[in-house]
């Protein structure tokens, strides 16, 4: 891993590294020190580029392995101030996609699994294999949900470590969000118990809004934004002899305040305020608007922007108990592995086909960077084929509501999660954008072989 260190310009270039599901992800310096083309052909490397003021090196599932060899390398210089202080100024659109992947990533294996059990759960019920009131599924229900309430405290540590304070401060304000005097008032509320009040109030006098966080994702966020920079400030000031006792103390009083007063009602209208612009282009039109998103979708995984959705979703689910971002992100994965599949039939070399069958193959479980970086980056035609099936599909969906109650990888094996009133419907969207895709891109890349300037795929025996 010191020839990944060095070829982005060495541990004095490297501001922060962190990943996602499929990508490592380095806050740089200088980005001019990068060498791409090196990179490129390191053995397991399926792509790399800069995307929003972030170096992304596309490795696949085996990225956590590549990240945990790397950090303990960095942990002595990576994220000083000195490095920090050398780069200019990102961008509003930068700092969000780095606060979005950087706290998402790591805990996307946590609420996919919460969400597949979720899901096989909802299809044994909806199939009658088991009662819906049995202590089974009460068993079961608690292990899927535990993540999705429980979800500010994941949040709040992911996000310590993106903002660089400490983790178990950042818990701690969780816990004073998910404190059951809240959340207690905030059920009575939502329920119109008499006397249920609207807020409580610190020194008589400071209104506490009552709200539900639990499953919330905006307000614990930008609450340990703020805590990091409230534990900066408070340190500082600290007497050296008073900080171990008094730096924590303060720190949390005033962060905790700080949430329950301003940032997490704010954070909650904010996350409301999003769910309700996308689901104002629902309303206006069902089928343009999963048109666009299925339009969006292989562009946004491409980009590393496909993060973004997240929040939405999650935001979605707790409002509402049901989500139709996520059937359209389902669509685009099946048309990328659809594309992919085509183009198997164009390559000629055993070596090829071996890429081009492992990276549809983990298309199709969810897993869509291999495909793109690996196979349709290099045909433009088949990119082209796969948004345009990704549109199609999702739009198909979208006329006939298809909605999914849990969170869950957009993978071939979450089909189980949509038994129900919808799953005919996302049976015929899977074949469609399966069928379409892999059609489009046959006859435009096979049947037209010379027709279409490729690129070879150089180092793909990983």
């Amino acid at each position: 891993m010191q020839s990944v260190i060095k070829l982005v310009g060495g541990k004095e270039n490297i501001n922060k590294v962190w990943h996602c599901m499929t990508r490592l992800r380095f806050d740089l310096v200088d980005e001019n020190k990068v060498s791409w083309d090196e990179i490129k052909n390191l053995p397991g490397v399926l792509g790399a580029q800069s995307q929003s003021d972030q170096v992304q090196i596309i490795i696949g599932p085996k990225v956590n392995v590549w990240y945990e060899a790397i950090a303990p390398l960095l942990e002595a210089t990576a994220g000083t101030a000195g490095n920090v202080a050398t780069k200019g100024r990102k961008s509003l659109i930068s700092l969000f996609m780095d606060t979005v992947s950087g706290v998402f990533g790591p805990i996307v294996p946590a609420i996919a699994g919460a969400g597949m059990i979720k899901g096989l759960l909802a299809g044994l019920i909806a199939l009658k294999i088991i009662s819906a009131k049995s202590e089974t599924v009460m068993i079961i229900d608690l292990i899927a949900s535990g993540v999705f309430y429980f979800l500010p405290f994941f949040l709040a540590v992911s996000a310590a470590r993106i903002f660089k304070t400490n983790d178990y401060l950042a818990a701690a304000v969780a816990a004073c969000l998910m404190y059951p005097t809240l959340i207690d008032a905030a059920k009575a509320l939502a329920s119109h118990a008499a006397g249920a009040p609207t807020a409580l109030h610190f020194m008589e006098v400071l209104p506490v809004p009552v709200f539900n966080y639990s499953a919330s994702v905006i307000p614990v966020i930008f609450s340990v934004l703020a805590l990091s920079y409230i534990h900066r400030w408070v340190d500082k000031i600290m007497p050296e002899v008073l900080k171990t006792v008094f730096t924590p103390t303060l720190t949390l009083f005033i962060t905790a305040l700080v949430s329950l007063t301003l940032i997490g009602p704010v954070g909650i209208y904010l996350g409301k305020l999003l769910a309700f612009g996308i689901q104002g282009l629902f309303d206006v039109s069902a089928v343009f608007a999963g048109f666009i998103v299925g339009a969006i979708r292989p562009v946004a995984i491409l980009t590393g922007m496909h993060h973004a959705m997240t929040p939405i979703a999650l935001q979605n689910f707790t409002d509402r108990g049901w989500d139709m971002l996520m059937p359209m992100m389902f669509m685009a994965n099946m048309a990328i592995a659809g594309s992919t599949f085509a183009i198997y039939f164009h390559v000629k070399t055993r070596e090829q086909k071996s890429v081009v069958l492992s990276a549809a193959i983990s298309g199709l479980l969810g897993i869509t960077e291999p495909a793109l970086f690996g196979v349709l980056t290099r045909y433009k035609k088949a990119f082209i084929a796969t948004t345009i099936s990704s549109s199609v599909a999702s739009a198909f969906i979208a006329f006939f509501g298809v909605r999914l109650y849990g969170y869950i990888l957009s993978s071939i094996f979450s089909l189980p999660a949509y038994i129900g009133p919808y799953f005919i419907f996302v049976l015929m969207g899977v074949a469609l954008s399966l069928g379409l895709s892999f059609t489009l891109t046959y006859l435009m890349i096979v049947r037209g072989k010379g027709t279409e300037q490729t690129v070879p795929m150089v180092n793909q025996t990983r």
